[in-house]
C-alpha cells in the first residue's frame, strides 16, 4: 500500500518528503504484509539482488544468543559501550537463550491530514478478504506501524512493498528500518509521506504484497491485499 516513498531511514526515525504529483508508475512505496511466518525464508527476485555482491551470495556470521553477544569482546571498552547503547535496559535473563529474534507487527494505520486514521486489521492468514482500504487520488498520506522485538537482536529489519495494476508491476519499494534490540515497549515507525497519483488512468483497483524481513531473509509478516484509488475517501 504505498505510493512513492523511497528512503533509507533507519532505527524507526520519522521523516517526510514532499514531492510533486507523481505518475502511476512513479507513485508506490508503502504497503502491508502476510501473517507471522515462524522463521520462514521469503526471498523474491527483487530482494535477491540486494543480497548478492559480484554474483556471490553474502554469507552472514554465525548467530549468537543475546547473552553470548553481551559477553563477547568483554575487554573491548568501545564495543562494550556500543552494546550498552544498543541494548539499553534489556533484561538478559528475561530473553533467555534463543538464537532467533521474534518480531511481531502489532498495528498498521494509514495517516492523512484529510481524514481520521485508517486502522488496518492484520489478518492471521495474511490475506485480507476483499478490498482492504481505499485511497483518495492526489492525497498525501503515510503508513504508521508498531512492532515488538523479543528473544534476540533483529538485524537489518526492512519493509518491502510491491504494487500491481492489471497484472503490471507499477512499483517496488524497500525501506530499511534498522537493527533493534528486544524490549518490552513496542517500536513505532512512520514511512515517509507519499502522494497518491490522480487522473482517470490512476483510479481503479490495485493488488499489492508487503513484507517485513531481516538480514537473514527471515519473513516476520507478509500480507497480500487489494486496494482502490478513487475520487474521494470512503465515508469513515
Amino acid at each position: 500500500m504505498g505510493l512513492d516513498g523511497k528512503s533509507d531511514n533507519e532505527g524507526g526515525e520519522v521523516s517526510q518528503t514532499n514531492k510533486a504529483e507523481p505518475s502511476v508508475n512513479e507513485s508506490f512505496a508503502g504497503g502491508m504484509v502476510r501473517a507471522p511466518s515462524d522463521g520462514s525464508l521469503c526471498v523474491t527476485e527483487d530482494e535477491d539482488d540486494d543480497d548478492e555482491v559480484g554474483g556471490k551470495k553474502i554469507e552472514l556470521g554465525p548467530q549468537c544468543t543475546l547473552k553470548e553477544q553481551i559477553e563477547k569482546d568483554g575487554d573491548d571498552e568501545s564495543l562494550r559501550r556500543w552494546k550498552e547503547q544498543l541494548l539499553g535496559s534489556v533484561d538478559v535473563n528475561a530473553v533467555g537463550e534463543s538464537l532467533e529474534p521474534e518480531v511481531k507487527i502489532l498495528s498498521l494505520a494509514i495517516k492523512s491530514s484529510d481524514r481520521s486514521d485508517i486502522v488496518l486489521p492484520i489478518p492471521e492468514n495474511g490475506n485480507p478478504k476483499g478490498l482492504w482500504f481505499t485511497l483518495k487520488e492526489g492525497s498525501k498520506y503515510s503508513l504508521e506501524f508498531t512492532f515488538q522485538v523479543s528473544n534476540n537482536i533483529v538485524s537489518g529489519l526492512k519493509y518491502t512493498n510491491t504494487v500491481w495494476k492489471t497484472a503490471v508491476k507499477v512499483d517496488s519499494t524497500k525501506e530499511m528500518l534498522g537493527t533493534f534490540s528486544p524490549q518490552s515497549e513496542p517500536y513505532t515507525h512512520v514511512l515517509p509521506e507519499d502522494t497518491t497519483p490522480s487522473g482517470i488512468f490512476a483510479r481503479g483497483s490495485y493488488s499489492a504484497r508487503s513484507k517485513f524481513v531481516d538480514d537473514d531473509n527471515t519473513c516476520y509478516l507478509e500480507i497480500n491485499y487489494t486496494f482502490d484509488i478513487r475520487k474521494d475517501w470512503l465515508a469513515a
